[in-house]
C-alpha cells in the first residue's frame, strides 16, 4: 500500500482583537512574495491549503472586490500543478461589516464563497471556515479574540453561526461547481481529568465534536448537547436547518498539536502561574493545562484520536495541520511520529488522505493567542526571519517523504520532548 500523500500549508490566520486586525501573511511576508509557491512546488508537494481570505478580498464591501492577490497565485498553482484547498476565512470574524456575532457573517460568507466560486469555477476543495469550535471558544467563552465574549451562550451563538455559514457557502460554491468537496478542519484534543472533574471533561469531550456533529446533522434532542445547547440560545428551528439537511464534510480535516489534549486539576496551586477557572455549586474551581505536561494523564494521541473521528464517522480523514515551535530536531521527530501514525492507520483500512505540513513559512505570536504582534515567531520548513525564506532541516525531509517515502537522520531515533519525563511540570 502507497503511503498518503504530504500536503503543504501556510498560516493565514487575519484575526481581529479589539479594532486591530493582524495578519500572518504580512508577518511572514508572503503577500508580496509569489516566488515561495515555487518554492513549495520544489518540496514536490501537489496539495496546498491555501488563502483566499474575505478579509483581504473585500475589506470594505462585497461590492467592492480586489481579485488581484488570488487571481496570480491561484494562476501560478496551476501552473506549478498544485491542487488549493482554498480557505475563506482563518479564525477570523470576517471584514468590519459583520462581525461572529451577527448573523450577517453566515449570509455575508455564503455570498462571497459564491463569487470566490464564479471567478475560480475549477477549484475542487474548500475550507470556508478553518476550525469554528477552536475560534468559538476563544472568541466567545475565554474573551481573547472579538468579540470578546466570555460566556457559553456567547459561545453557542458564535459556532453556529460559523457553522451555518460553513454550510450556506458549501450551497453556494456547489451552485458553481457542483463537484466541490469540503474539507472542514478542526483541533481535535482531547481533555483529560481528575475524579473531581469527571462531568467536566465529559461535557467537553463532547463537545470538541460539535462542528462535525452539527454538519452531520446529529444534533437531534438525543445528543448530549441538545439541551446545552437550546439553553444557551439556540432554538430548535436553527437546529433543524443541520437535521433537515445534512452537509456532511467530504474530508474530516483533523489539526492537533502538543497543547491540543488538556487536563483539568482542581488541585490549583499546583499550577503557579495559571488562572483558575472559578468554582460552581455543581464543582470546584480548576485550572485547565497541557496534558502533556502532568504526570497523571494518559496522553490518548494523535492516532487514536483520527480512529476515534474514524469510528464516529466513517467518513476521510486529513491531518489538516501538524506543527511543533521548537528546535528542528524536535519538529523533525514530530512529523515523522505523525507520518508513522497516519500510515499506520492507513495499513488498517482507515482512509486517510493526507498529512500537512503546516506553517511552511513558520508562525508569529501563538505562544500568545495572536493577542501581541512582534512578540515572537516559530519557523517552519522556511525560516523567514531574515526576509527571503531559509530552508530549514524540515524541508530535506519533506521532500525525502514525498520523494521517497522515509526519511533517515540519526535525531529520528530519539523520543521528542513530549514523550521525555523533562516534560512534567514540578510541583511547588
Amino acid at each position: 500500500m502507497e503511503n498518503i500523500d504530504i500536503w503543504g500549508g501556510v498560516e493565514c490566520t487575519c484575526r481581529r482583537v479589539g479594532d486591530t486586525y493582524s495578519d500572518q501573511l504580512t508577518r511572514s511576508g508572503h503577500r508580496n512574495r509569489i516566488a515561495d509557491l515555487d518554492r513549495f512546488a520544489e518540496l514536490g508537494l501537489r496539495t496546498l491549503r491555501y488563502p483566499v481570505l474575505w478579509e483581504h478580498v473585500a475589506p470594505t464591501s462585497l461590492d467592492q472586490l480586489d481579485w488581484r492577490w488570488p487571481d496570480e497565485r491561484l494562476a501560478r498553482l496551476q501552473e506549478l500543478e498544485i491542487e488549493p484547498i482554498v480557505g475563506l476565512v482563518h479564525h477570523g470574524s470576517g471584514p468590519r461589516y459583520t462581525a461572529l456575532d451577527q448573523p450577517s457573517f453566515a449570509t455575508g460568507l455564503a455570498r462571497y464563497a459564491g463569487l470566490v466560486a464564479e471567478r475560480y469555477p475549477w477549484v475542487r476543495y474548500y475550507t470556508p471556515v478553518n476550525e469554528p469550535l477552536t475560534t468559538a471558544r476563544f472568541s466567545g467563552l475565554y474573551g481573547i479574540w472579538y468579540p470578546h465574549g466570555t460566556h457559553d451562550s456567547v459561545f453557542v451563538r458564535l459556532l453556529y453561526h460559523q457553522v451555518l455559514a460553513t454550510k450556506l457557502a458549501m450551497q453556494a460554491i456547489r451552485q458553481v461547481n457542483p463537484a466541490a468537496q469540503l474539507v472542514q478542519t478542526e483541533d481535535l484534543g482531547q481533555t483529560h481529568h481528575t475524579p473531581a472533574l469527571a462531568a467536566q471533561a465529559e461535557f467537553e469531550n463532547h463537545r470538541r465534536w460539535l462542528s462535525f456533529d452539527l454538519l452531520n446533522g446529529t444534533v437531534t434532542p438525543t445528543h448530549p448537547l441538545w439541551s446545552y445547547l437550546r439553553g444557551n440560545g439556540l432554538s430548535e428551528a436553527e437546529l433543524a436547518i443541520f437535521q433537515d439537511s445534512p452537509l456532511p464534510p467530504d474530508i474530516l480535516g483533523i489539526n492537533y498539536y502538543a497543547t491540543s489534549e488538556r487536563f483539568l486539576d482542581e488541585r490549583v496551586e499546583q499550577y503557579p502561574g495559571h488562572g483558575a477557572v472559578p468554582a460552581t455549586d455543581s464543582r470546584p474551581a480548576y485550572v485547565d493545562v497541557e496534558a502533556v505536561r502532568v504526570p497523571d494523564a494518559d496522553m490518548t494521541g494523535l492516532e487514536e484520536l483520527l480512529r476515534q473521528a474514524w469510528t464516529r464517522y466513517h467518513r476521510p480523514l486529513a491531518i489538516t495541520e501538524s506543527h511543533l515551535g521548537c528546535t528542528r530536531e524536535e519538529q523533525m521527530r514530530w512529523l515523522q511520529q505523525a507520518w508513522e501514525a497516519a500510515n499506520r492507520l492507513r495499513r488498517t483500512g482507515v482512509d486517510i488522505r493526507g498529512l500537512t505540513v503546516w506553517s511552511l513559512l513558520g508562525a508569529f505570536d501563538w505562544d500568545n493567542l495572536l493577542t501581541h504582534d512582534g512578540a515572537s515567531y516559530e519557523s517552519g520548513v522556511f525560516d523567514v526571519r531574515r526576509g527571503k525564506p531559509r530552508p530549514t532541516a524540515l524541508s530535506k525531509m519533506v521532500r525525502n517523504l514525498i520523494r521517497h517515502g522515509h526519511h533517515h537522520h540519526p535525531v529520528l531515533q530519539g523520543p521528542g520532548w513530549w514523550q521525555r519525563p523533562m516534560r512534567f511540570y514540578s510541583a511547588s
